[in-house]
């Protein structure tokens, strides 16, 4: 039975150490689907009568927040920092474990409604479990969910999840989110709910460009007692020959996926930085070596672990490339991919994909012991099979005599130390040289700060008149923290270019320096310096001045870049005296003349990402000249137009057309017109690459685009609105749309 459950939390008065309290009893909160949208109203309601609480939660209807709004205006000070550390060092003094049941489970529903009752899956056969872990991917495939985000999907699926579960139970549900096709859905019995709090979810998309979220991850964590859990459902890069891209979605999940902390203070939560991960999902890593009947044959005779030692994800862990730490049960189940919709049948498509264990949950943490692993064939409604792992898993909870009495101690101790010196540190390094900085190459500068004998917060500061305490291209990871008396903590200094700051370092107009203040509270300041180069890239360079660019850029003197990337956008069209330039960028016709040759027939180009490494490579190719030297996927090419393109700093349609396009997108011959207007190098772009896409559709049967998918695409990169930051409303994003559709159905 599910019920919707909100719950006010118990006034906060007393103590200055009320807030402290570890189980401190927060609310499940549900927020918006992806995560983003605040609730309404974020002010803690409180002395709710227990028939007023009873009331609410029949009504299902009312929104509240969990307890990091209702601490969100409570003061973190030093003093408040010093006896939570303390806490956590003795959490083992005032705590006990105690054994909960989890569920945990995965479908990849390939796009379907729900067609069956789902109680096969989520409870037939077990016990009533204390936590629902439920995730989904590819809830829905159409072109509108992947560019638009909003699916009806969503609600059929949460309301097939809820009707599904246990009916000796009522549940209550903490949090849903969900990224396009990626949804993870948490509930807890209804009596858990009172002990579930610090509740954050978030997304990682890692499709194409980075972000698309038709691949990527979904997480939630929260408290539970006194144990920190993170729940990651992810849906990772398909194809068995793309194993290593399934690695770089793992890992670019776990270094993006960051969640607020309570303490303001305190740097954002990684995944790694909990007692429990559950990670769930449609990994996607296939059998290797095998051809498919010969796979069919060991499935026969349920011969899995001579099939397992061909897995690609063994294969990967045990290189420990991928879930290093991460557990997985034995495999004693059927694959649960890819089999006829709407029977146990294996694929019979043209494609024959063979059978494979894609749908997968691991675990990593303490006190963890599986019960059951295991598929669902009686589910029948999409081409994967469900899976599910029910768990014990051990919590702390906290015995309430002992934690004041623990309190107690921490208090006194600390009153003692009121009169202590002032806080000093000693840094490791203070000078960091970043030598030859590249577009979209993460470089990395570690230094160690080691505390004295006072406890102290630390923190990189704004110098006078500036709005952060560094450089856009740079960052400090932490950017503030804590420390305990003779305790360490490494800074690690990131520094990556983007298509926000690589114009000004190619103008020289911004050059890698800069000073950081890092500031003790209650202490003294320590200064930093950084310095470097950067080496100028066709990657945030204006179109007219690449036109102007006959030789690769890194061949030009840094005089002569810089003067050509703050020539004036009209440069060309007024009979300048300029050395003669090309029709469009060199560095376009490259990419766009490899794909013409390479990949007009590729399956799901624009659509599938590349290899990281790959980029750089051809990014280097470009910058260089060395085109022969061009050796990439057609996917890592495809991308690396796309992010030309997005690196652009005016786009191939300037901004100042922007609202002209918008107001006649559906007329063609207006539309025509307004191009026309455009500076000539813009234009000339403009039909270049209409006229390439135009070529892909010619080949639709093979590569399976269509004008709607291209103009999707390519909409946002050729049209962006002049307040880059600024998101686009739905309207003004498929008049974009609309505009360039035009282009791809109609002759130039």
């Amino acid at each position: 039975m599910y019920v919707y459950f909100n719950f006010f939390p118990f006034p906060l008065g007393g103590s200055n150490f009320d807030g402290l309290r570890p189980n401190g009893k927060g609310l499940p909160v549900d927020q918006s689907s992806r995560g983003q949208d605040k609730p309404e109203s974020l002010q803690p309601r409180q002395n709710k009568s227990k028939s007023e609480i009873t009331g609410m939660v029949r009504s299902s209807t009312i929104t509240v927040a969990d307890k990091a709004h209702i601490l969100s205006m409570q003061k973190f000070g030093l003093r408040d920092t010093i006896v939570k550390s303390h806490l956590v060092q003795k959490e083992e003094d005032y705590t006990y474990i105690q054994n909960f049941r989890f569920f945990v489970g995965t479908y990849n529903v390939n796009g379907q409604s729900p067609k069956e009752c789902l109680r096969p899956w989520l409870s037939d056969g077990v016990q009533a479990p204390d936590v629902y872990c439920v995730g989904f991917q590819e809830l829905d495939l159409s072109k509108e969910a992947f560019f638009f985000h909003d699916t009806p999907k969503e609600e059929e699926w949460f309301k097939a999840v809820s009707e599904g579960l246990h009916p000796d139970a009522k549940y209550a549900k903490v949090k849903l989110i969900r990224l396009v096709g990626i949804m993870l859905l948490l509930y807890v019995k209804q009596e858990h709910a009172a002990y579930v709090s610090e509740v954050e979810a978030e997304t990682v998309g890692t499709g194409i460009m980075g972000r698309m979220g038709n691949k990527g991850g979904v997480a939630i964590r929260f408290q539970f007692h006194n144990t920190s859990i993170c729940v990651v459902n992810s849906h990772l890069a398909a194809h068995i020959e793309e194993y290593e891209r399934r690695n770089q979605d793992y890992k670019d999940i776990c270094s993006r996926m960051q969640f607020c902390q309570l303490d303001p203070s305190r740097p954002p939560l990684t995944i790694s930085k909990h007692d429990v991960i559950l990670w769930l999902g449609d990994l996607n890593y296939r059998i290797e070596e095998l051809d498919v009947e010969k796979v069919k044959k060991l499935i026969e005779e349920k011969d899995f672990q001579t099939l397992y030692a061909y897995d690609q994800l063994k294969i990967q862990v045990a290189a420990k490339t991928v879930f290093e730490g991460f557990t997985e049960g034995e495999l004693t189940f059927q694959p649960t991919y890819k089999y006829d919709t709407g029977s146990d049948d294996w694929d019979t498509s043209e494609k024959c994909r063979a059978p494979a264990w894609c749908d997968r949950i691991l675990w990593k943490g303490k006190n963890i012991t599986q019960l059951s692993y295991q598929s669902h064939m009686a589910l029948k409604t999409s081409d994967h099979k469900p899976v599910s792992s029910v768990f014990n898993i051990g919590v702390r909870v906290v015995n309430d005599e002992l934690y004041r009495k623990t309190l107690e101690e921490i208090v006194r101790s600390l009153d003692k130390m009121e009169n202590a010196n002032i806080p000093s540190v000693s840094l490791s390094k203070r000078e960091f040289c970043f030598q030859n900085v590249k577009y979209m190459q993460l470089k990395v500068e570690s230094f160690t700060i080691h505390n004295g004998q006072v406890p102290c917060h630390f923190e990189f500061i704004n110098k006078p008149d500036e709005e952060s305490y560094c450089k856009q291209w740079l960052n400090a990871n932490p950017s503030r923290g804590f420390l305990l008396p003779d305790s360490d903590i490494e800074i690690e200094l990131e520094l990556f270019v983007n298509k926000t700051t690589a114009t000004k370092l190619n103008s020289g107009e911004d050059k890698i320096e800069d000073i950081l203040v890092l500031h003790l509270d209650r202490g003294k300041d320590y200064f930093l310096s950084v310095s470097g180069n950067y080496l100028p890239s066709c990657f945030g360079s204006p179109i007219h001045t690449l036109c102007y660019m006959r030789e690769p850029i890194l061949d030009l003197p840094l005089e002569t870049i810089s003067e050509l990337t703050l020539m004036p956008i009209q440069t060309g069209d007024d009979g300048s005296q300029l050395e003669s330039p090309m029709e469009i960028p060199k560095e376009l016709w490259m990419m766009v003349d490899y794909l013409y040759r390479n990949a007009v027939q590729q399956e799901d180009l624009f659509q599938q990402p590349g290899l990281r490494s790959e980029f750089e490579h051809v990014r280097d190719c470009l910058d260089t000249g060395m085109i022969d030297n061009l050796s990439a996927s057609n996917h890592s090419v495809a991308e690396a137009l796309l992010l030309f393109l997005e690196s652009l700093p005016e786009p191939v349609i300037c901004y100042s057309a922007y609202h002209n396009c918008l107001e006649c997108s559906g007329n063609y011959t207006a539309s025509k017109q307004v191009i026309s207007t455009l500076p000539t190098f813009y234009k000339n772009v403009f039909h270049y690459l209409m006229a390439f896409l135009q070529e892909l559709l010619k080949n639709s049967a093979k590569n399976h685009l269509d004008e709607n998918i291209l103009a999707s695409i390519f909409g946002s990169l050729l049209l962006r609105n002049p307040a880059g930051h600024q998101k686009l409303d739905m309207t003004e994003k498929k008049k974009a749309q609309e505009f360039i559709h035009q282009f791809l159905c109609n002759p130039l």
